[in-house]
């Protein structure tokens, strides 16, 4: 595969990098007296100089003869060098930040490339988001290698989106320059079962000679699992037991293993690994979704790896788990993720090799980062028109639009279907509770932890709603709103009491988009997302700090699990099991189809 994604391709600087290896061109810049983790041989070199020219590393060893009058001498003095983090899965939108401020985030804390999957915003903007998300990455050094979006909407005719992605806009899309790949393709009963515009997305990018990601997230590991990976889905990030890992493994497939803000998978699936003597070539460690707050006070890769590492993890397994092998899975280890001669010169330095802090991030044989600062100018973000003002539910949304009324002929109680949430995990439980009817309708139950909640369309006023129940988040008062709700982004609402779910609503309606929180009629706190509802083009700093206010008033509110708003997020994502709520209702997601709230 063509690297795109470094200052000049080896084609055109073969003869430079041959002639700088041999000492008769004289390197731009050389690394002395460094602990090298060698990733292909999980082993530590230690005295290993590093000459780099044009970008790229021309050798790895005694470069005395590298040395010219112009070469800038980096002198390492023992500490560890290594290549450049690369997450494998990650959608930046989660951090809420624009692509050029999560790299000022997370290039210091040594990430020099992602592979991220923007399809956030193509289920509100289409295309156009995706290509303005490639568009921005462009100002800052981070690689920001490009997917293109494979279901939009998720699960098709389960929700409304801004959007749709089939295989004719595959096919356009993957000619575009900074795209990888297919993204997490979650239809994954679409693929078992032969759906032809799932397989014709398969397809158009299998012919565009690109990597298939993936998303199966039940746990099957027998026809179920063979049909999508001999379909060519190359990786999947939705493991949650220990044996889903080995026989991803063992099947071929890469097991990226996620530790985001909410999702803190890695510690019971990397026993798959540290329980088992198995080869782990096919392990990643990946975000998958990180908040700001989570990216300034821990970090993004490295905090992954030193928790892995704390795990009982050998550091080098670990850093392999976030280089060469995706590198690798991505088939762009003959670029990168190594330091060895011919690839890109993305290198990170750090001391301590138990509890790695990076103390300098090179890029493309740059110093672009040191002691936790960026030590280049990332440029201002000139997104276009079309990914603002994104918020169209086309009516006013008033407490009585949260009347849910009880089935005709109930009595004094109706037995529900109720949402309950799993603190730290994406999946939930449909729970069967006999709901109070009072009046004709049925109310949420803050004594025992039930909330009520509606989703809104919001990209096409379309009208539709959903409403249900929502277990586990302890509020004992007040609202909440968000269009972050993957993956329609719709308006989710959820709440104790209906005039503060309206004014919850009305206020994201009026700004464009975010996350909020009310209680007793007051706004407690808001966090606008002007950017299609998603992203705000604040630094990450400015967003943590929006994000910690918005903390606290959920926990005045009775909330004390963590990383609330990233749970709630996940409410409405019908491809995720077991029970989902969307624009057009509640859907069973063991079964894909629709429930009904009221249980006969």
């Amino acid at each position: 595969m063509l690297n795109k994604f470094c200052k000049k391709p080896l084609y055109e600087i073969t003869r430079t990098m041959a002639n700088v290896a041999m000492g008769a061109e004289k390197a731009d810049t050389v690394i002395k007296n460094a602990k090298l983790v060698n990733v292909c041989t999980a082993e530590i070199q230690e005295g290993i100089d590093v000459a780099i020219a044009e970008g790229r590393i021309a050798l790895v060893g005694d470069a005395s003869h590298c040395i010219g009058e112009n070469t800038k001498i980096i002198d390492a003095s023992g500490q560890y060098i290594a290549p450049g983090f690369m997450d494998a899965h990650i959608h930046v939108e989660s951090a809420m930040l624009t692509v050029g401020e999560y790299a000022r985030a997370v290039v210091p804390r040594g990430t020099t490339g992602i592979f991220m999957d923007p399809h956030e915003i193509c289920n509100v903007c289409g295309p156009e988001g995706v290509k303005a998300m490639i568009d921005d990455s462009k100002r800052a050094p981070l690689k920001a290698m490009a997917n293109v979006p494979s279901c939009v909407p998720a699960v098709a005719g389960f929700e409304d989106t801004g959007s749709h992605i089939g295989p004719e806009e595959v096919r356009e899309m993957m000619t575009w320059d900074g795209i990888m790949g297919l993204g997490e393709m979650m239809n994954f009963p679409g693929v078992i079962y032969g759906d032809p515009d799932v397989h014709g997305e398969l397809a158009e990018t299998l012919k565009a000679d690109q990597v298939i990601t993936g998303h199966y997230s039940v746990p099957e590991t027998g026809p179920g699992l063979n049909a999508f990976i001999a379909s060519g889905v190359r990786c999947c990030h939705e493991s949650t037991r220990a044996e889903d890992v080995l026989e991803k493994m063992r099947h071929g497939m890469y097991a990226l293993m996620r530790y985001g803000s909410a999702w803190h998978d890695m510690p019971v699936i990397i026993r798959a690994i540290l329980d088992n003597n198995v080869e782990d070539r096919f392990a990643c460690l990946i975000s998958d979704d990180t908040h700001p707050d989570t990216l300034i006070s821990e970090g993004h890769l490295d905090h992954i790896v030193r928790c892995a590492i704390k795990e009982g993890l050998d550091p080098i397994k670990a850093i392999q788990y976030v280089t060469i092998n995706p590198a690798t899975c991505f088939r762009m280890d003959h670029e990168m993720g190594s330091i060895t001669p011919g690839k890109c010169a993305d290198i990170v330095f750090f001391d301590d090799l138990n509890d790695i802090q990076i103390t300098r991030t090179m890029i493309d044989g740059d110093v672009v980062a040191e002691n936790g600062e960026m030590t280049v100018d990332i440029g201002q973000s000139h997104l276009p028109d079309s990914v603002y003002d994104t918020m169209h539910v086309g009516y006013e949304i008033t407490p009585d639009s949260f009347k849910i009324a009880a089935p005709e002929g109930a009595g004094d109680s109706v037995k529900t279907r109720v949402i309950e949430i799993i603190p730290n995990r994406v999946g939930n439980y449909e729970r069967k509770v006999d709901m109070e009817v009072k009046d004709g309708f049925v109310e949420a139950d803050a004594s025992r932890d039930i909330m009520k909640m509606a989703v809104f369309e919001r990209h096409h006023e379309t009208g539709t709603k959903g409403c249900g129940f929502l277990k586990g988040f302890g509020f004992r008062k007040g609202a909440m709103a968000q269009t972050v709700s993957h993956d329609a982004h719709n308006l989710l609402v959820a709440g104790t009491n209906d005039e503060d779910m309206a004014l919850a609503a009305n206020t994201l309606v009026k700004c464009g988009g975010g996350m909020c929180a009310v209680a007793d009629g007051k706004v407690l706190a808001l966090v606008p997302l002007p950017i299609a509802g998603l992203m705000n083009d604040l630094p990450a700093e400015e967003m943590a700090a929006q994000i910690a206010a918005l903390d606290a008033a959920w926990k005045e509110m009775g909330c004390v699990i963590n990383s609330p708003y990233m749970t709630m997020a996940l409410i409405p994502l019908a491809c995720l099991p077991e029970l989902r709520l969307t624009n057009r209702g509640l859907v069973d997601c063991r079964v894909f189809s629709f429930a009904d709230l009221f249980v006969e």
